[in-house]
């Protein structure tokens, strides 16, 4: 039989009745001729409750005993599913990320899949059993419980999609979370958004990466990079979906597929420092050693001076500037600044390869708005812009009616870009 992976988010069990619901939903797929593999996450706001109370004992937390709590959160959540798949009369077992097989690098807080060790899993699925995984976590070489980060569930489950290569045998990993797929923006910030029935892997890691919190980039990189199809689909709305797949030709069609905000960033800058042979690498690899994501890099030069600043999640600002302040301790030279209150907007489409006037649309809608820009980055894919936090959600809505995405007229849309040059 063809195996899934059906993931559950945290709204997706957030309470009995709601987890009785998923196990229906794994139910029918199993009674449907599926071998099925369930992730979950944390009920609700339990992982953010966990995180409260560490801080009510600790204002900062050591990143392993943390841990060690918040994988608690997906331990209840698995349990309880696998309880209401045996009230269904199906054979379904709890497993923790450790038992299921997943072993990470060993980084607390921020641990990356280093591989699966199937094993358990194609013996339960073998007897006609449901494993029922803790999603976001795992355990190191040394056997050290590490969860994985922001959208940690969704990595375990396509990570295990992967392992157990489903789509060779005709399967696929389902997300299933509170919205009914990907928008061409935010629904809940842009009224007039559109549900796409399908997307590219380049298209929704690059609106990932950008703020679209239907799905995480490091979970959309397993997906690319082992072609597993990934389906996001609405827990309560099982008709309803978008299709996470690789490129084909009639994707170029659009110019633009949607637009993103990331709403909370900060900028770190250093000035006064020689751009000595080095300098760069030694800063970044500092950062990269943290597991620290940078976003955006501006480097200028002032004299025999060199200027360097990069942003980061709010979430990580913290850590970035302990790490720049000593790296300047270490250098003996340089001052640092930090800003706050800053947001990226951007638009992304595989069709940018082949259209012309997608910045020059963006730049003007932006200008016209009277939304100011402190820096520019792009890809072949995507245009991004750093704006005040303040403007986040106006410039997402701004970018979103310039190219049409509301309005079912995006090919219009793109034909017209390739009238106008940048």
């Amino acid at each position: 039989m063809p195996t899934i992976v059906q993931k559950f988010g945290g709204t997706s069990v957030a309470d009995p009745e709601r987890i009785r619901r998923a196990a229906a939903r794994v139910a029918d797929a199993r009674k449907a001729g599926f071998d099925v593999v369930v992730v979950a996450s944390a009920m609700g706001r339990t992982t953010d409750d966990l995180i409260e109370l560490a801080e009510r004992i600790s204002p900062v937390p050591d990143r392993r005993e943390l841990d060690m709590l918040m994988a608690t959160g997906e331990q209840v959540s698995v349990a309880l599913l696998a309880m209401a798949l045996r009230e269904l009369g199906c054979s379904a077992g709890a497993l923790t990320g450790g038992q299921a097989g997943l072993r990470t690098d060993g980084v607390h807080g921020r641990a990356r899949v280093t591989r699966i060790e199937c094993g358990r899993l194609e013996r339960m699925l073998s007897r006609g059993e449901i494993p029922v995984v803790a999603g976001f976590q795992g355990t190191s070489e040394e056997g050290e419980v590490t969860t994985l980060g922001r959208g940690g569930s969704d990595t375990t489950a396509v990570a295990i999609a992967a392992a157990l290569r489903v789509r060779e045998q005709g399967g696929c990993c389902e997300i299933f979370t509170d919205v009914d797929g990907v928008y061409t923006a935010d629904p809940r910030l842009v009224r007039h958004a559109v549900k796409l029935p399908r997307i590219s892997y380049e298209e929704m890691l690059e609106l990932a990466a950008l703020g679209a919190g239907v799905m995480h980039a490091r979970a959309v990189l397993f997906g690319e990079k082992y072609g597993v199809p990934i389906h996001v689909r609405h827990s309560q709305k099982p008709d309803s979906g978008t299709m996470i797949s690789r490129e084909n030709s009639s994707m170029e069609e659009l110019a633009v597929v949607g637009c993103a905000l990331k709403d909370e960033l900060g900028r770190v800058s250093i000035r006064q420092v020689r751009n000595v042979v080095g300098l760069q690498g030694r800063l970044f690899t500092a950062l990269a050693h943290s597991n620290i994501v940078v976003d955006d890099i501006v480097q200028t030069e002032q004299g025999a001076a060199t200027m360097i600043a990069f942003t980061v999640e709010h979430e990580d600002l913290g850590d970035a500037k302990q790490i720049v302040a000593r790296t300047l301790t270490e250098l003996g030279e340089g001052e640092m600044s930090v800003e706050v209150g800053l947001a990226k907007v951007s638009v992304v489409g595989v069709g940018m390869k082949s259209h012309a006037g997608v910045a020059s649309r963006m730049f003007r809608a932006l200008g016209d708005a009277g939304i100011g820009i402190h820096n520019i980055t792009t890809s072949e894919i995507k245009i991004s812009c750093i704006i005040d936090h303040a403007e986040g959600q106006r410039a997402l809505e701004t970018v979103h009616s310039a190219f049409g995405l509301g309005l079912g007229n995006g090919a219009t849309i793109a034909m017209q870009i390739d009238s106008s040059r940048v």
